[in-house]
């Protein structure tokens, strides 16, 4: 009999597409859903990097450099010059979105058995690259109480293993919106040079730090040789189908590894660089207006869950995702209810079950993931349908005291 492969079993679905085909029928019973579930801005994409594709003249759209376009990766080191990072263009690999510079780095660095350590909850496809690469994922685990701080140094290093090869963060945090501390960066850096680990660091949503300084690990004295910086255009310009993004270390031979994995997939997407190239000589207004936007959507929706009876959401020091505690008894349940079963005003909500955003088992039973990337009236109305579910909601509990919730029939 034919089977499928063992990765191919172990492979976890999407905690936030999931339940897809449950939005898409709830659209065709007449339901308007406002999708908090994903990380999709609603913001335009900026015209000028859609028009430098428009105008580009091209007769033949052929295979870029296995790394990507020269002209893209030199226009980068501008672009990383500005954050406060020196990087030449030979130390950057253009990829196929932030995945694939995710996955190369647990390809490259990593082999089959090792293990990464990562705070969790963290980004769900995380889990899923390293099923692929054959990794085993341990997770050290962060607490809605204190914001989804960086778990402390004492767990972190209990999870290290003869295995240990890495450690990966989010940074700003996703799905938290966790701001990692100049403290807790420099407190990583001690363990990676003393245990002798590579540090991934995503760092897709660097541009949208609201309470606090945003601090690189490229920006960590002594770690050339372990960091490895994984970044995506998506999230930055609005631009998440142009599929871009990019794998970039000092670590020569680390380097010259992925670039073997690079040519093996050929090339990143042509026009796409065209797009990227044209989006480094944006003026730094577009960051301080989407920014700005980004922090009134957090205001709004921060302070509407906060105001809801058994509801709590730390307030996210960067991105545009919110954690949230609710009083209920299975996120996954509640998630698919609202599609399913609920409605106000004709309208419903879609959110992600945290559940797929930790690793360990029991964990993020109740609580989900919001994204604000919608604006500030249908935040409003999303909030309003929330509210409304909330109360009806069959599995709605309460807690009685802090070891016990209740579940009201």
């Amino acid at each position: 009999m034919l089977q499928i492969s063992q990765r191919g079993q172990e492979m976890p679905p999407s905690p936030i597409r999931k339940l897809v085909p449950y939005a898409e029928a709830a659209k065709k019973k007449g339901l308007e859903v406002f999708h908090l579930n994903i990380g999709q801005p609603d913001i335009e994409t900026p015209p000028a990097i859609l028009n430098a594709v428009k105008e580009a003249d091209i007769r033949v759209l052929e295979y870029s450099h296995s790394a990507g376009n020269e002209s893209y990766r030199r226009k980068l080191v501008e672009y990383y010059k500005q954050v406060g990072i020196t990087v030449s263009y030979d130390q950057i690999i253009i990829t196929t979105g932030g995945s694939e510079a995710i996955l190369f780095g647990f390809l490259t660095c990593l082999n089959p058995g090792d293990e990464i350590i990562i705070p969790e909850p963290f980004y769900a496809n995380y889990n899923g690259f390293a099923v692929a690469a054959g990794v085993k994922v341990v997770p050290v685990t962060s607490h809605i109480e204190n914001g989804f701080a960086l778990p402390p140094l004492s767990d972190v290093e209990q999870a290290i293993t003869s295995k240990t090869k890495a450690i990966i963060i989010c940074n700003p945090n996703n799905p938290t919106g966790y701001l990692y501390s100049r403290q807790e960066m420099e407190a990583l850096k001690s363990i990676c040079l003393q245990h002798g680990l590579y540090l991934f660091s995503d760092e897709a949503y660097r541009e949208f730090c609201y309470d606090g300084e945003y601090i690189s690990a490229m920006h960590l004295q002594g770690m050339d040789e372990h960091v490895i910086l994984m970044d995506t255009i998506s999230k930055r310009y609005s631009a998440c189908g142009a599929r871009i993004g990019a794998f970039v270390t000092k670590n020569k031979e680390v380097y010259a590894a992925a670039m073997k994995f690079a040519q093996a997939r050929l090339s990143p997407p042509g026009l796409a660089q065209i797009m990227g190239e044209a989006a480094v000589d944006l003026p730094t207004s577009y960051f301080n207006k989407t920014k700005a936007e980004y922090l009134r959507r957090r205001d709004l929706l921060v302070s509407r869950l906060n105001a809801m009876p058994g509801v709590f959401c730390p307030i996210p020091g960067g991105a545009f995702y919110a954690m949230a505690q609710l009083p209920i008894d299975d996120s996954d349940i509640f998630c698919q209810w609202l599609l399913e079963s609920f409605s106000y005003n004709n309208k419903t909500i879609m959110l992600a079950p945290a559940t797929g955003f930790y690793i360990s088992p029991g964990l993020g039973k109740n609580e989900v993931r919001l994204a604000y990337v919608l604006n500030l009236k249908d935040i409003s109305e999303a909030m309003d349908c929330l509210e409304a579910a909330l109360l009806q909601y069959p599995g709605r509990t309460v807690r009685a005291n802090t070891d016990t919730i209740q579940t009201l029939a």
